[in-house]
């Protein structure tokens, strides 16, 4: 399973896949990989390190309340992201070699430039965090 973290640190909330991603690369169990907003450039390697499951995190506007959450799979996704990235969600399914991939989309509540996350934001991204240490450990046991 490879974590994707996606997103642009300038625009505040938007920067919720790349803060989850860089605390999950200092855990040695985990796979993770932080694109920021070029996710095409990376294709290659994505492919290349070939995950059983892709997990892209990123900001994704649901219309709901700031912080909510959803894992989605990524074929059954409508394009909600924001447009800070160079390509959408919505268009990668066709270029990785990965059947499994799901999106973790994070409803950002501020996505102008600044930095750092809302309050909402960052408490999800810390509950997202724990969950999947949690996940991970259950299932190494």
């Amino acid at each position: 399973m490879l974590f994707v973290g996606i997103g642009n640190v300038l625009k505040r909330d938007d920067g919720v896949g790349v803060f989850i991603s860089q605390n999950l690369e200092k855990n040695a169990s985990v796979d993770a990989l932080t694109v920021e907003v070029s996710i095409e450039n990376y294709i290659g390697k994505i492919n290349s390190l070939a995950p059983e499951k892709l997990i892209l995190i990123d900001c994704v506007d649901f219309g709901k309340d700031a912080g909510y959450y959803k894992l989605t799979d990524l074929n059954t996704m409508r394009d909600f992201t924001t447009n800070t990235h160079n390509i959408s969600l919505g268009r990668l399914k066709d270029l990785f070699v990965v059947d499994d991939i799901k999106v973790l989309g994070i409803q950002p509540g501020d996505v102008s430039f600044g930095e750092g996350l809302t309050q909402d934001v960052e408490k999800t991204a810390f509950e997202v965090l724990r969950i999947i240490t949690q996940q991970l450990q259950h299932k190494n046991n």
